[in-house]
């Protein structure tokens, strides 16, 4: 039997991919994974000025709606309604003003509170996506869940046998389990558990992964109570396991604020959280192994 093959990686939006498939993906399908990232970023990413979103956040208006408008913007719908408005993807503009902006400038300006009624500011019904004024959409909280997803599709296509796509640890597993170290947000070196993942995806978002000074004293990092504009403080990681990668995203952003472990159990995700004190929570009938 034959060795597999190694996993293919390469960079893009701004982390490291890790493809494993059961025989090597040809050219054309790595060039097909290439083009659906691209694709993605040149809709979504709010640190390209040539993107769409950048476009809207310049001028406002409306604009042929891309295809993921619908799937992202109603999972934001009842993000904000499971957190009381804590996610909000109208936050872009609250992580410009404390630094993570399209430059990464990293220079603090204080915070500012995302447009709370966001729903009346951004549609995204009958075709177009819209913004009533101009505004910075943020699909951070699931956004490279959905595209893992969209790749995912591509490479099974492509590919028989196992798959496992691995965006820079949020990632998507087919066939054979995968078993995934869940890093201690407060030392790399460790880890405070394994979960093993059968097809299905693990997502997971923590407070070390993008963190700067702020301007007063401290640090910030990039997971924001929109209400306030300010970063949160009582969760240091998450993780969560759903059937697809952009629900465990999506629930992982969540899991920050009190009302992710319920939209967690409305929608059939398993998690586990660590607080910022040290302690561990996760889902009831959770199935990681955490180390005591």
């Amino acid at each position: 039997m034959g060795a597999a093959p190694a996993p293919w990686r390469f960079e893009a939006i701004g982390t490291t991919w890790e493809i494993t498939t059961a025989e090597p993906l040809d050219e054309a399908a790595r060039h097909t994974v290439r083009a659906v990232i691209d694709g993605f970023d040149q809709e979504w990413s709010r640190f390209r000025p040539d993107s769409v979103v950048s476009a809207l956040a310049r001028t406002g208006g409306a604009v042929p709606a891309p295809a993921d408008a619908g799937p992202m913007l109603d999972a934001f719908a009842a993000l904000g309604e499971a957190t009381g408005g804590a996610v909000n993807p109208l936050v872009g503009a609250s992580l410009d003003a404390l630094g993570y902006d399209a430059a990464y400038t990293l220079h603090d300006r204080g915070p500012l509170a995302a447009p709370a009624a966001w729903r009346d500011v951004l549609t995204w019904r009958g075709g177009s996506l819209a913004l009533a004024e101009p505004a910075v959409i943020d699909v951070g909280a699931l956004g490279k869940g959905r595209l893992v997803d969209l790749v995912l599709d591509v490479v099974r296509r492509a590919a028989a046998g196992d798959v496992v796509v691995d965006a820079g640890g949020d990632l998507a597993v087919r066939g054979r389990p995968e078993r995934v170290g869940l890093e201690h947000p407060f030392d790399p070196r460790r880890a405070i558990g394994v979960w093993e993942v059968t097809d299905a995806a693990l997502c997971a978002s923590a407070i070390n992964r993008r963190s700067w000074p702020s301007a007063t004293g401290g640090t910030l990092h990039h997971v924001l109570d929109a209400r306030t504009g300010q970063p949160v403080r009582t969760v240091a990681a998450t993780w969560a396991v759903a059937a697809d990668a952009m629900t465990a995203d999506a629930v992982a952003t969540a899991l920050f604020f009190d009302g992710g472990p319920r939209l967690a159990r409305a929608w059939g995700v398993e998690w586990v959280r660590m607080t910022t004190d040290g302690g561990v929570e996760w889902s009831p009938g959770c199935r990681a192994e955490l180390f005591r």
